[in-house]
């Protein structure tokens, strides 16, 4: 036994020396493609295509505004915060009693419950989207934020029902047991002890949702036609669109690509930690 401890401790130390120069220069090769991005946005065009690696001779800020006007940013981005931040509230609020119920209250259906979950994670969405169409359109779902918010938040279920699931096992038993002695509801029992227990898996749960629909394209190029009801990454693709006709804008084409990918860095980079320790707790124990 006490051989075997050293020889363990070794092949873990040799696989994190192994595994860790892939996964830095995998980051390195994504932040200098960040800042590659950020450069291109504030040059003009030809500066870009006669220097593209160079630094900015001069900071070229109108960029941001004319991506900004002409691509209808602004109201797209109030409908992507609006739209991410209501089915990422409506995702846990859904999926968090689910995932109690089926790992804690017992139920004989329960793990083929969490198996089909499971199943949902596997279904791609370019699987699903012809037979989702025909039955959103007769209820007047598509091309409609309201509908996008329903198909946002039912093709997250599978995910958020299964992490959470993992998470709330995680939580003691014992503190279940006491509140039943007491005369606790189950109700009681997991609105005042275990949803507050399972508070940072709920709120990595939140930033991953908010991170996967952020930028999602597919669903709402299919669903939404109106452009007043686009989201920030269809009105990146509206104003790519208009530089066929209206001349090549690399710059206001970065700035635009800027405008979409900032949010989720600062966003990541503000609580990258607590989604990291969550997803940590939710796995680990």
């Amino acid at each position: 036994m006490a051989s075997s401890i050293p020889s363990t401790m070794r092949a873990g130390r040799a696989q994190r020396l192994l595994g860790s120069p892939p996964v830095w220069l995998f980051v390195a090769f994504n932040v200098l493609v960040l800042l590659w991005i950020l450069a291109s946005a504030v040059k003009p065009t030809r500066e870009i295509i006669a220097s593209p690696w160079s630094l900015p001779d001069s900071l070229q800020w109108g960029n941001f505004a004319r991506a900004w006007d002409a691509g209808n940013f602004g109201t797209s981005t109030l409908n992507s915060l609006v739209l991410v931040g209501a089915t990422a509230l409506a995702t846990v609020l859904v999926a968090a009693p689910a995932a109690y119920a089926l790992s804690r209250l017992g139920a004989r259906s329960a793990g083929a419950g969490t198996s089909l979950f499971a199943i949902g994670l596997g279904i791609p969405s370019h699987a699903v989207f012809l037979p989702l169409y025909q039955a959103m359109a007769p209820l007047g779902l598509v091309n409609s934020l309201w509908g996008l918010w329903l198909l946002y938040t039912a093709t997250s279920m599978p995910f958020a029902v299964f992490f959470l699931t993992g998470f709330f096992r995680s939580l003691p038993a014992e503190l279940e047991e006491a509140a039943a002695l007491d005369g606790a509801t189950p109700f009681y029992t997991y609105w005042r002890i275990m949803l507050p227990l399972a508070r940072s898996g709920l709120i990595t749960l939140l930033l991953l949702n908010v991170i996967q629909h952020w930028g999602e394209t597919f669903f709402a190029l299919v669903f939404i036609q109106d452009q007043k009801l686009q989201t920030l990454p269809l009105a990146l693709l509206g104003f790519l669109q208009q530089m066929q006709y209206s001349g090549a804008d690399w710059g206001g084409m970065f700035a635009g690509i800027a405008i979409v990918v900032l949010p989720l860095v600062a966003l990541y980079v503000w609580l990258g930690r607590r989604i990291i320790e969550g997803m940590t707790l939710g796995s680990g124990k």
